[in-house]
């Protein structure tokens, strides 16, 4: 209930309170998508089913509705588009678990009471930095370390590489499996999981700083080891974030300016102007991701713990 009377007036509880500030603090979120990004998003919507023209005379372009011809064209005719679509999210489902399994082990780390921990969190908190637009437009468009990558990829082929050995290895004895090559293909991409965990321990480390301190006292009185303190109290009392970080991972994949579907759109945005095709690949992306977000929700948010 939001409102109580009292006497001839009617005033707030306290959950109506905290309504209003939450929404408070939503208003400015809500006139920026409505001033700027409300009608793009309708006319972006109207370019699907249309023929898109540039109007050099009148400075803007013209639409031609031809239904559904653009999204028959992505999904039936185009090579390219299911293909990039479907080996982004494969590439999705091995390196967001890897992410939220990295950001929470250094998460209960930065956690622990040494010296200098404010900067060890500092560190750590850089590649939010360091993935930012500009500096991702030096790493992904520098000639110099693209052609040190290469050089370094043909030159080692995996078989100088600790990983490449232990995994020749366990192939000769027969002890690989799917879990292990799971495990290889993580280590393999550790500096891109780095890369995109900053925001991710930000978030576990703010949830296990929330967690009383008398849990694990009461705990450890009761003969609990740390191993069964981490099962029985942490993991519980931060799985509500785990659901937030996971969806914040897939949406921040999706996105990256490495990824095959996202560079397609842009080709055919920027390079060929094909406004009609672009913006029919793009909507069919967005609810791609968004079907992908409401199954990963619907699966973890049963096993997610609420603490009262």
């Amino acid at each position: 209930m939001y409102f109580i009377k009292k006497g001839k007036k009617i005033a707030l509880t306290l959950e109506g309170k905290n309504a209003v500030t939450g929404y408070l603090f939503l208003l400015p979120f809500l006139i920026g998508f409505l001033s700027f990004m409300f009608f793009p998003i309708l006319e972006s919507l109207q370019m699907v089913f249309s023929a898109v023209k540039i109007d050099v005379e009148k400075h803007g372009f013209s639409m031609a509705f031809i239904g559904i011809e653009n999204i028959r064209r992505v999904v039936a005719v185009d090579p390219e588009f299911n293909r990039f679509v479907t080996e982004e999210i494969m590439r999705m489902v091995l390196i967001v678990p890897a992410i939220i399994i990295f950001s929470l082990f250094v998460a209960l780390i930065l956690n622990q009471e040494f010296k200098a921990r404010g900067f060890v969190r500092a560190i750590f908190f850089l590649p939010v930095i360091l993935s930012s637009g500009v500096m991702i437009g030096l790493e992904t468009n520098n000639s110099l370390l693209n052609s040190m990558a290469d050089i370094i990829k043909e030159g080692n082929l995996m078989k100088s590489s600790v990983t490449g050995v232990l995994q020749e290895i366990l192939v000769v004895e027969g002890a690989a499996s799917d879990f292990m090559g799971y495990i290889f293909r993580v280590i393999n991409q550790i500096y891109d999981i780095a890369m995109a965990s900053g925001i991710q321990i930000i978030i576990f480390l703010s949830a296990l700083q929330t967690i009383p301190p008398s849990m694990f006292e009461a705990a450890k009185i009761e003969g609990a080891t740390a191993w069964e303190c981490f099962w029985k109290i942490t993991f519980p009392m931060v799985s509500s974030l785990i659901l937030v970080n996971i969806v914040y991972s897939v949406v921040d994949y999706f996105i990256r300016t490495d990824n095959r579907v996202m560079e397609k759109i842009n080709i055919a945005m920027i390079r060929r102007m094909e406004f009609g095709f672009g913006t029919a690949m793009a909507w069919i992306y967005f609810l791609a991701v968004i079907v992908i977000i409401g199954i990963a929700m619907a699966i973890i948010s049963k096993r997610v713990y609420y603490y009262e």
